[in-house]
């Protein structure tokens, strides 16, 4: 390592980093990148409660009744909520791996090779997508409950163009044009994107012709458990504060509550235009001053700490650690204080604004990967597939956990796993190959080479087959026991071991293959 670390003269904010010995060195970024993981995990819990808002927005539908002419008012959702799992959820969940791939392209743009950073992330964080964060959601339900996917024709349909993705990805790089990619199959795979959108859409509304003929399962008349749904205060804006600054996230998953919206986003009845100007007068100074009161107490949660419910014996050693993890998780909470308050905009803003600072950070932690990997000699592909494709993939963890928790069946949990992996390709991988080759062809003619193809190409078929053995066991448990997650205790952890070997399995074959052990 003594030669890794001659030849490393990169420093993350002094140059004095330099003179540390590489032992030290290798420490301190590893723990740079864990606290960047911390701030990412920050930041989607901010992110989850502003697209809960984006989601809950509505529109004015107005009914006319053919034979008695009646006219009925009523509020839509804008959001079609297979939409909404596929663009929204999926999309932002696997932000922070589309930041450091496009990041790690713009940074390598004008050279004939593209940087294994952001590919490596993308492909291991499908793999942990797949395998450990299925194992956490088969053991989530309560002990015998059983959750199944509604909507299987959504489902498959949303696999298969999973699956079609690491697929396509494999003949553009070892079959049509060996080793390089040209623009147009970059333009193609972010274009295959468009294609699942309109395919899950038109499967969901049961197009003819085009959609598989399987019936849906009877949803329940509250798709999120009441406890987990938005209330409504009268007919007057509501704003609710999050005092517990460590609760894990907002429950996003009320996209699918086919109740009206809650009074957030309350349309006022057709009146005569002087007094309903005059109501809307009133309740926009009501919402502007209750817009500053969130804002304000968004810096004030962040820095205090709440007194848990605890009995007297335990109270002392959990507070401590609770004042310890406070203290490391503040410096995150204030900054991410500054996003504005969900309630502006359907949360549109606050949406924005936490990407932002999720590109910011992948930014950090691309040129944290860079240095350990200078300092260690550490292959940077093996860096990207195991430690960043697990950090940055935690967003799509608390996501379907919450799913599993909450949501009366396993569409969404599932759901979110196999569209972030066609995002990851599609989005991911699409969009910053698009950059680089377009750059390419105009400045110099010539297609982008992929560098570390071979290790690549291997990894995709490993997840490959291991992903057959992982949705064989889900549709297995459908058969057997009724649904995908839950179920008899022991064989719902059985199902999580298996899961989580199938990774171990990924992750072992792939390291040795670009280490060039095999």
């Amino acid at each position: 390592m003594s030669e890794n670390n001659a030849a490393c003269e990169s420093y993350f904010v002094l140059r004095v980093e330099t003179s540390l010995g590489e032992v030290l060195r290798t420490f301190l970024y590893f723990l740079a990148l864990a606290y960047c993981f911390i701030g990412l995990s920050a930041i989607t819990a901010r992110f989850f409660r502003s697209m809960e808002h984006v989601v809950q927005q509505t529109r004015t539908v107005v009914e006319v009744d053919p034979i008695t002419n009646k006219k009925t008012v009523k509020q839509v959702k804008v959001w079609n909520f297979t939409i909404a799992d596929i663009s929204l959820l999926a999309f932002g969940t696997s932000f922070p791996q589309i930041s450091l791939a496009t990041i790690d392209a713009i940074r390598n743009i004008g050279q004939l090779y593209a940087g294994g950073l952001g590919p490596g992330t993308l492909v291991g964080s499908a793999a942990f997508d797949l395998f450990p964060i299925h194992a956490v959601c088969v053991v989530v339900p309560k002990a015998g409950e059983l959750k199944k996917i509604s909507d299987l024709g959504v489902w498959i349909v949303e696999l298969c163009w999973s699956f079609w993705a690491y697929i396509w990805l494999y003949i553009i790089l070892e079959v049509w044009s060996p080793k390089v990619i040209t623009f147009w199959e970059a333009l193609f795979t972010v274009l295959q994107y468009g294609l699942l959108l309109l395919h899950a859409y038109a499967q969901d509304k049961r197009w003819p012709f085009i959609s598989i003929p399987l019936e849906r399962s009877e949803r329940p008349e509250e798709w999120v458990p009441a406890e987990a749904s938005p209330h409504k205060i009268g007919n007057n804006l509501s704003f609710q504060y999050d005092n517990d600054g460590d609760k894990e996230i907002a429950d996003i998953f009320s996209i699918h509550e086919e109740h009206e919206s809650d009074s957030t986003y309350h349309h006022l009845p057709v009146n005569d235009p002087e007094s309903s100007d005059k109501h809307i007068d009133e309740e926009d100074i009501y919402a502007e001053l209750s817009i500053v009161s969130v804002w304000k107490q968004q810096f004030v949660n962040a820095v205090r700490l709440e007194k848990p419910k605890l009995r007297e014996s335990s109270y002392s050693g959990l507070q401590l650690g609770r004042i310890l993890w406070h203290t490391l998780v503040a410096p995150w909470r204030l900054l991410f204080a500054f996003v504005p308050p969900c309630e502006i905009a359907h949360g549109w803003i606050a949406f924005v604004s936490s990407l932002i600072f999720i590109s910011g950070i992948a930014y950090i932690v691309t040129k944290l990967s860079d240095l350990i990997s200078c300092v260690t000699g550490i292959n940077g592909y093996v860096i990207a597939f195991t430690a960043l494709a697990s950090g940055t993939s935690w967003p799509d963890l608390v996501a379907s956990k919450i799913a599993a928790e909450r949501q009366t069946t396993a569409d969404s949990a599932i759901a979110n796993i196999t569209c972030s992996n066609s995002v990851n390709i599609y989005v991911g991988i699409g969009v910053p190959w698009l950059i680089d080759t377009a750059y390419n062809l105009i400045a110099y003619g010539q297609p982008l080479r992929i560098e570390n193809a071979e290790g690549l190409s291997f990894s995709l078929l490993v997840f490959f087959s291991t992903s057959v053995g992982c949705i064989s066991i889900l549709v297995l448990r459908r058969i057997v026991f009724g649904g995908e997650l839950g179920g008899p205790r022991v064989w719902a952890w059985i199902t999580c071991a298996y899961f989580m070997l199938l990774w171990f399995i990924f992750v072992t074959l792939s390291s040795l293959k670009v280490s060039g052990i095999i």
